[in-house]
């Protein structure tokens, strides 16, 4: 298993934002999507929010991305196109998520 950090903005709009966050709200993602993020080994995902950047952090399983149930790709593409209106690249050119680096860790112990 490994950690994944991705990062990408949101599009800076007040009101745009607030919807974004409450697409993400405890039951409010589309029950396919989270079948589809299980199916796909990814585990314990949390996204961060502040201003207009996500950071999103998740456990990613041995095998990871696994392949789906090719019947989820049509309910993945919709949620994809509706959370589009509100993401932007941090790099237009680049991919949507990037790719963050851990350039520090702290385990507690000295």
């Amino acid at each position: 298993m490994s950690r994944v950090v991705q990062v990408l903005d949101l599009v800076d709009d007040a009101a745009l934002i607030a919807e974004y966050r409450a697409r993400h709200a405890p039951g409010a993602v589309w029950p396919d999507i989270i079948r589809y993020l299980e199916a796909i080994g990814c585990n314990d995902l949390e996204l961060w929010h502040v201003a207009d950047r996500l950071v999103m952090i998740f456990d990613a399983a041995d095998g990871y991305p696994r392949a789906t149930d090719p019947a989820l790709d049509p309910v993945v593409a919709a949620w994809e196109a509706e959370m589009g209106a509100y993401q932007r690249a941090i790099d237009p050119a680049g991919p949507k998520w990037l790719p963050m680096q851990r350039i520090f860790a702290y385990d507690g112990r000295s």
